[in-house]
């Protein structure tokens, strides 16, 4: 029994985490259809995580289809089928590498800061100032957050696979000698609308999950500056893990047979 303690303390010790993080969610996702509503904080948040991640998540997408395309070409000229290259960029690029590395950079610079504003509110006391303004955190704070989360990332996605694709067009066509329209014509012909509405669903899960992990561990977290910093990693690291699961669960949804 001493030896199965431990391991038994830690299994209930992670669903107690599991369940706070459940309850914190749905109360969360409730306040994002109550009033009242923050319609200024909430197009705060939508320019501060759509607009200002432009420029990180578009040289990510642009670099990823440039080497994707050359990867391809090194690969598919051993069997002499050079030709599927287009096939290859835009069905990778809409289904996986936009939205997992677009919600891997937005986890690193949003999730962080948002567990780094909200962490430094808590130990400040903030947070207890708005109770005894009758003013709810979750809905101030947090509703707000996810709600921009949601909406802003598949946009960021879109921006990303067209982005990527481009990235793969001026390699292919510049470096690697492919007709200009032969490209344009097999990356639009491969092209399927499950393939870029699997991608956006994926972005807004992703979006839920990033600002969710970066709201919670800021809310929760104790122990002054150390504190707020422990809660930034956890946030970005917590975020990128589930990131990574729930893209197999929903790539499992869309395509398995």
């Amino acid at each position: 029994m001493p030896l199965l303690q431990p391991l038994g303390r830690t299994f209930l010790a992670f669903l107690s985490a599991v369940g706070r993080l459940t309850l914190f969610a749905l109360i969360s996702l409730s306040h994002i259809v109550r009033p009242p509503f923050y319609p200024r904080l909430i197009g705060r948040q939508m320019v501060e995580i759509g607009y200002y991640s432009l420029p990180v998540v578009g040289l990510t997408a642009i670099f990823t289809g440039m080497v994707l395309a050359l990867q391809s070409y090194t690969g598919f000229s051993r069997f002499n089928a050079e030709s599927a290259i287009p096939n290859v960029v835009i069905v990778s690029i809409t289904r996986e590498l936009g939205p997992v590395l677009a919600g891997l950079m937005v986890a690193g610079r949003i999730g962080a800061a948002m567990a780094a504003e909200i962490g430094t509110m808590r130990v400040t006391e903030q947070i207890d100032a708005l109770d005894t303004l009758a003013t709810n955190p979750l809905k101030y704070l947090v509703a707000p957050r996810l709600l921009a989360g949601i909406t802003m990332l598949p946009l960021l996605v879109l921006t990303a696979d067209i982005i990527g694709v481009f990235g793969g067009y001026v390699v292919s066509v510049f470096k690697l000698g492919f007709n200009p329209a032969t490209y344009i014509k097999n990356t639009l012909d491969f092209l399927e609308p499950i393939d870029v509405i699997s991608g956006l669903v994926k972005a807004s899960v992703f979006g839920f999950l990033v600002t969710l992990m970066g709201c919670y561990h800021g809310y929760h977290s104790r122990g002054g500056a150390q504190g707020v910093g422990t809660a930034t990693t956890n946030a970005v690291v917590s975020a990128s893990i589930l990131i990574l699961c729930f893209n197999y669960f929903i790539t499992e949804l869309f395509f398995a047979r």
